[in-house]
């Protein structure tokens, strides 16, 4: 659906309105009283939520490309149908295709837009593409829907529409801005097992009951779906994230040893954002049966931190 079509059929005079940035990828601008927000059609991605009164909620790095097939760095990615590089799984021997799946670099349709109160509704859908059946997708059907206001809430449902079981791994990639990330509190996780990615993807236990970052951080927490908390004495706020139907949690920052590699960051990027993603990934993938669907949600507040 092009730009006109999209404004024809779902703009919603001073709340919904809908552009294209320099290189052609169409975005949809909320305002409402309760928020703003952005939303490319490019992988139905959340590129920035600013509850009114609030910092800005999401971070997006000022160098990402907004580019055709390619991921957009910040904000929140939809990874789908793998996390992380493809591995082999009992259904396919397959390694081949992008790290995290090809959902986020995906042509999304917006399905549904309404504004209910101060909050926007917004639907996205995503079908079988030319991408996606060459990498051995061509049945399943996903759908994202937002609920934007001084709340954030976000559902990803995988709908299996083939005669065989599909199994998959997912996340909403969330990426926060904060003051300070080497001074930020992050609660939840205390006792639970992760796989520490830099370390040879070890297996560990988080004893601390407060993590803080210190280095380069990428850990796949395990067989919880308990809510995570952030704490920013810098931004004097508390970001809650609680989950449904998620058993995996995944906390990432790359430091300076890595941001300063990253073609899509700058050197101290790191410093202003942490991700704590919503997931179900490795010993927590989902095997969805036929005509069965499974929706994974992650709901999102800001509170004043004392």
């Amino acid at each position: 659906m092009n730009l006109q079509a999209l404004t024809n059929n779902f703009a919603i005079p001073g709340a919904l309105s809908f552009s294209a940035s320099d290189t052609g990828l169409i975005r949809a601008d909320i305002t409402t009283p309760a928020c703003t927000a952005e939303i490319y059609l490019h992988g139905a991605h959340l590129t920035a939520w600013q509850p009114t009164d609030q910092k800005p909620v999401l971070f997006l790095s000022e160098r990402t490309p907004l580019a055709e097939g390619k991921a957009i760095r910040g904000g929140v990615p939809i990874i789908f149908p793998w996390f992380g590089p493809r591995t082999s799984t009992p259904e396919s021997p397959r390694t081949d295709g992008p790290a995290h799946g090809f959902a986020r670099t995906s042509p999304w349709t917006l399905a549904f837009a309404a504004l209910a109160g101060d909050d926007m509704h917004l639907t996205f859908t995503l079908g079988p593409n030319e991408a996606s059946r060459a990498l051995g997708y061509d049945a399943f059907q996903l759908a994202f829907e937002l609920t934007l206001g001084r709340e954030l809430g976000m559902k990803l449902t995988v709908a299996n529409q083939g005669t065989a079981p599909m199994r998959f791994e997912e996340a909403l990639h969330t990426y926060f801005t904060v003051s300070d990330a080497a001074a930020i509190a992050i609660n939840g996780l205390a006792n639970t097992e992760f796989i520490d990615k830099t370390d040879n993807f070890q297996i560990k236990t988080q004893l601390e009951p407060t993590l803080h970052l210190t280095n380069q951080t990428d850990r796949l927490y395990l067989n919880t779906a308990t809510t995570v908390t952030l704490d920013d004495p810098g931004f004097k706020r508390r970001i809650i994230v609680a989950k449904s139907n998620s058993n995996s949690s995944v906390v990432w920052n790359p430091w300076s040893t890595l941001s300063a590699k990253m073609a899509d960051m700058t050197p101290d990027n790191w410093r202003s954002m942490t991700c704590i993603e919503t997931v179900n990934a490795a010993e927590n993938n989902i095997q969805l049966a036929p005509s069965q669907a499974h929706t994974m949600e992650a709901h999102i507040t800001v509170e004043s931190l004392k």
